[in-house]
């Protein structure tokens, strides 16, 4: 192999590293902003990171705004709190039906009704390449075919979507 197919070689190679390294790293970091929005009821960047066909499923956007917000209003006047929103990990990146996918863990903690809950759950990443973010969507919910039909029609993965585990204490 001559010197300048080595060296194009080379540059594929360190590219396609970058690339896959930066997009595991995009998604994290999409992940944190999205949990820290939560946590700080900024719900225009929930959304931003919410797959779109969920919006829709909630009569778009300005609907599941008005949606979230009242939910959350409601849970904060019977006492709900929240304590923690973070991200443990992220899986690695897969290409699949056209799209770049991965399950990221995340812990959360709040508080209600005297009780403490906490819960490890997962959500599917899925890469948005127009607008170069991530979209997720609570992994539990891919369990529910007809859900995932209207959310994801035709839906498959190889991806592993662990169980969410929960549990309630009284404080």
């Amino acid at each position: 192999m001559n010197k300048l197919k080595k060296i194009a070689l080379l540059l594929f190679i360190a590219t396609s590293i970058t690339a896959f390294s930066q997009s595991k790293t995009d998604a994290l970091k999409d992940a944190k902003t999205t949990s820290k929005a939560t946590l700080d009821m900024d719900f225009e960047t929930v959304l931003k990171h919410t797959l779109p066909s969920v919006l829709d499923m909630m009569g778009g956007k300005d609907n599941a705004l008005q949606v979230i917000k009242s939910t959350f209003e409601g849970m904060k006047s019977q006492g709900f709190v929240f304590e923690k929103a973070d991200i443990i990990g992220v899986s690695d990146i897969v290409t699949e039906q056209g799209q770049s996918r991965c399950v990221v863990e995340g812990y959360n903690q709040m508080q209600m009704s005297g009780q403490r809950i906490s819960s490890k759950s997962y959500l599917l990443g899925i890469y948005n390449e127009t607008d170069k973010h991530w979209w997720f969507v609570e992994a539990k919910q891919l369990k529910n075919e007809a859900l995932v039909d209207k959310i994801l029609p035709n839906f498959e993965t190889s991806l592993e979507i662990p169980e969410d585990d929960m549990k309630v204490e009284k404080i």
